[in-house]
């Protein structure tokens, strides 16, 4: 069975091939705007076989089919939005880091650019709160934003203060897993599962390049 809006055809093995391209690719992938409208719908659908009525032998087996695809269908959906939502966090983290990111918002589906850009401004707010207080000799003190406000001025230093980061990183994509690790300024990394993606500096990148433990994610 397959669903077709809009030109968009649903069916189990093309969820599977959506699901494959994002493991398999360390960027967020580009999703037709209507996707999760129309696996709501395809979901309707096969529930609708479940729960028609039994007249033989031949929609028993159909129904027993189609139950268990559900099941592996349910999956896929699940460990499609965990891994875009993985994807997400981690540009949202780059941006309140670093605020010249330049960020592919066309990537983002409707409801995944609302939860972008209100976790871009929750860590903007402990930032503030936290790192940029005490770096000016202050107590924390966290002032959360309205949703889709800017942050309120008050809480910012009239000069942020310089932070260190390391000059040069890589994105990669972890290929094994990784323990927790400590630089050669006692910062920790980690730990780290496979297929993580982080930003690392290039001689720490480098290293695990050469023990083929990362792949290097070309940003451009």
């Amino acid at each position: 069975m397959e669903t077709q809006q809009d030109g968009i055809t649903i069916t189990y093995g093309s969820l599977l091939d959506v699901l494959l391209r994002e493991k398999d690719r360390g960027e967020l992938q580009k999703l037709d705007a209507r996707f999760y409208t129309n696996v709501v719908q395809y979901l309707k659908d096969k529930n609708a076989v479940v729960n028609s009525p039994q007249n033989d032998v031949f929609s028993a087996e159909e129904k027993e089919k189609t139950i268990s695809q559900l099941v592996n269908i349910r999956k896929i959906i699940k460990e499609l939005y965990d891994r875009r939502e993985k994807k997400i966090t981690i540009l949202a983290m780059e941006k309140s880091r670093n605020k010249k990111n330049i960020i592919d918002e066309s990537l983002f589906l409707k409801e995944e650019k609302q939860f972008f850009d209100r976790s871009v401004q929750l860590l903007n707010d402990y930032r503030i709160g936290i790192l940029q207080k005490v770096l000016n000799i202050e107590a924390p003190a966290v002032q959360q934003s309205a949703p889709n406000s800017t942050p309120n001025k008050t809480q910012a230093p009239t000069q942020e203060p310089i932070i260190e980061r390391p000059k040069e990183t890589k994105l990669v994509r972890f290929l094994n897993a990784v323990p927790k690790f400590v630089g050669k300024e006692l910062e920790e990394y980690g730990p780290f599962d496979e297929e993580d993606i982080a930003s690392l500096p290039i001689e720490i990148a480098d290293v695990l390049l050469r023990k083929t433990r990362v792949e290097e994610i070309n940003e451009e």
